[in-house]
């Protein structure tokens, strides 16, 4: 595999701490959900890469198909909770809106795309993501 970029984050003291990329370049404060504390949590910051990484991939995916698009928004649910077997998971719904093609055609981009998204890939097999797909 040729890895065409890498980036590096550090995160201390967990969910109630801090974490940030190496780069300096961003920097967040953590807090558990509910806490009441003011943070983000690894949650949100999963739906944000997700979401921005699968509406990157949609016009390499429309491309690949010969259709285009006028627009597309991509929102990431994100949620923790717990398997049978005890163990914490997460849980993946992806709406993906987009304009300038049929139903048919829009959810033909969006399989192609969760085929590339490299956060498809990573999640696929491991992690239940529903899919929902909208015209406007």
């Amino acid at each position: 595999m040729k890895i065409f970029y890498k980036t590096r984050a550090t995160a201390t003291g967990g969910r109630s701490g801090r974490t940030e990329l190496d780069d300096g370049t961003l920097a967040l404060d953590l807090a558990v959900p509910g806490s009441g504390q003011i943070g983000a949590n690894p949650e949100q910051l999963f739906a944000l890469g997700y979401a921005a990484c699968f509406d990157n991939a949609l016009p390499f995916a429309a491309k690949q198909l010969e259709l285009q698009y006028t627009s597309s928004k991509t929102s990431v649910e994100v949620g923790m909770g717990m398997s049978s077997s005890g163990g914490y998971v997460l849980d993946i719904d992806l709406y993906v809106e987009i304009s300038g093609l049929s139903q048919e055609d829009a959810e033909k981009v969006v399989v192609a795309t969760h085929q590339i998204c490299p956060y498809s890939n990573a999640t696929r097999g491991n992690i239940d993501v529903r899919i929902h797909t909208t015209t406007v």
